[in-house]
């Protein structure tokens, strides 16, 4: 089964076609999950989350009672917590619900402080065991996480460049079947790796590397969006 939760993320960095995501999601069965104001931003699209999740503190007292109505699992965390409350959510999706994968939505744009710890915390070890099985999505990029080992990275489909990120140290870092390739490169510290592209023909690009957590952000320039 695979997940999706909405954020708290403005509107305007959504994919122009979610509707049409959580349409798809919820004839498959998917689970939805709303996460503090995404769960009321769910309704508004006029989706009910199975899972609603988060401290509530950014809802009115009668938009809440909306939620704790209409969705059957709804948990509460503290304002002051260990985990944030994605953090609570991708642990819940994975560990009770056991999802094959999770798509966020929401989780980029506004506030830098939001769009960091929701990149970051793909670092948390609580949350990095299910790395390779989470994305981001919104208008303009589709972000996947790595850890160490070989991989094909599949060019989706309307996305022109692609960005390796290194989230930490890493080792023996290689970028083959791309337009710029990268051999045995080591690091200390996090760094951008941005601008690449996909060779033509090519469904996929090679990514190794030994150690660390990388990213990779598959962009396209917005006057050229295309719905996906």
């Amino acid at each position: 089964m695979k997940a999706i939760a909405l954020l708290g993320g403005p509107e305007a960095e959504w994919p122009r076609s979610i509707k049409q995501i959580l349409s798809r999601a919820n004839k498959n069965r998917d689970l939805l999950i709303g996460v503090d104001r995404g769960s009321l931003l769910l309704e508004e699209l006029g989706f009910t989350p199975d899972l609603a999740i988060g401290d509530f503190d950014s809802l009115q007292a009668t938009e809440l009672k909306q939620i704790t109505t209409s969705v059957s699992d709804v948990r509460y965390s503290l304002p002051e917590k260990d985990y944030t409350d994605t953090e609570l959510m991708i642990r819940a999706a994975f560990n009770d619900y056991h999802v094959d994968s999770l798509l966020l939505l929401g989780a980029t744009g506004g506030r830098l402080d939001h769009f960091l710890v929701n990149l970051l915390m793909m670092l948390n070890p609580a949350v990095n065991q299910y790395a390779e099985r989470v994305q981001l999505l919104d208008q303009q990029n589709l972000i996947n996480f790595y850890n160490p080992g070989e991989h094909d990275v599949q060019k989706q489909q309307d996305y022109t460049y692609f960005g390796v990120a290194t989230l930490t140290a890493v080792k023996n870092l290689r970028i083959t079947h791309a337009k710029y390739k990268l051999a045995h490169y080591n690091n200390t510290i996090p760094v951008s790796f941005g601008s690449n592209e996909f060779l033509p023909h090519e469904k996929f690009f090679k990514l190794a590397f030994t150690a660390g957590t990388v990213a990779v952000i598959q962009a396209k320039d917005l006057d050229r969006f295309q719905n996906i």
